[in-house]
């Protein structure tokens, strides 16, 4: 059990973005490991329903890095208000949490 490691979720417009963020937060050491996952989304922005592909980031990380993780993510993101969403990892094996814990130092 950790309860400084998090997964953070962050839906980009593109392929391409996604590929941005995740390369910047993982040289950036904000991020242990990024992953894509294509999704299609839908949400209500300016009172009205959307429907639009999105590629899903998971992102492995540690609570210490949040905040400049956001900033990072914020300063890339095309989105006016880009989805930024933690959750703590309560199970891990302990190898799995050495090497995170590693990769954001």
């Amino acid at each position: 059990m950790s309860d400084d490691a998090i997964v953070v979720m962050c839906a980009a417009a593109s392929r391409e973005e996604a590929a941005v963020i995740a390369q910047a937060l993982v040289e950036g050491r904000l991020a242990a490991c990024v992953q894509m996952m294509p999704i299609e989304s839908w949400y209500r922005w300016n009172g009205a329903v959307q429907h639009e592909p999105e590629v899903m980031l998971h992102i492995k990380t540690l609570r210490s890095r949040f905040a400049p993780l956001c900033e990072a993510i914020e300063a890339l993101h095309s989105y006016d208000v880009p989805e930024i969403v933690a959750v703590p990892i309560t199970d891990a094996s302990p190898r799995y949490l050495a090497w995170l814990r590693e990769a954001v130092q």
